[in-house]
């Protein structure tokens, strides 16, 4: 049991910092929207690159650094885009909650958002994959319960996440504070993608 914590704690601590995927999950949950869909797209996604990095796909990143150069700048380039678009939303739109702001979009548009934030993110592929594969190798033999623990993490933050988010649901009846998260998101990818194309 004691490696399916290590891999849990680990698990955990790299997914706990308020990125480009979890700001993402936190508007579909505020919004009430496709999010059990959201979240199980992001908690298999994250099971899949821990199974990789496991597996010994890290060692493929790290042999093949172009793999983590297509992400960067294609990253850099998705991360651009959604920031203006939440700049505008901040500037132009009047959202809030009990609006028809929640039957807005479609569950296709809302998965391919979350799997471009999930897997054109050179960060998941240096923390998930070659960070958790390389330290798996400290548990000969017991690699299975060190990713099943990372990977239990990975499903218990994002639906905490995702549904916790309803909780928050009274301060954005209003549409200023929409307008205020919309800003504060444009202002994080902004800064996640100059920090991708500076590295």
């Amino acid at each position: 049991m004691s490696t399916y914590f290590a891999g849990f704690t680990l698990g955990l601590s790299l997914i706990l910092a308020i990125g480009s995927q979890n700001a993402f999950v936190l508007k579909q949950g505020l919004k009430n929207q496709y999010v059990l869909v959201i979240c199980l797209v992001c908690a298999l996604s994250d099971a899949i690159l821990i199974g990789f990095g496991v597996a010994g796909f890290g060692a493929i990143v790290q042999r093949f650094p172009e793999i983590e150069q297509v992400a960067r700048y294609g990253g850099a380039l998705f991360l651009a885009t959604y920031a203006l678009l939440s700049f505008k939303s901040a500037l132009t739109n009047n959202h809030a909650l009990g609006s028809n702001i929640e039957a807005k979009g479609s569950v296709w548009k809302a998965v391919l958002m979350c799997l471009a934030f999930t897997w054109l993110n050179p960060h998941v592929y240096l923390d998930t994959v070659v960070l958790l594969g390389s330290i798996s190798t400290q548990y000969q033999g017991e690699q299975l319960q060190f990713a099943l623990g990372a990977m239990c993490a990975s499903f218990i933050f994002f639906f905490t996440l995702g549904y916790g988010a309803r909780f928050l649901a009274p301060w954005f009846s209003r549409p200023k504070a929409w307008k205020v998260l919309d800003f504060l998101v444009g202002v994080m990818m902004s800064a996640i993608a100059i920090s991708l194309l500076v590295a």
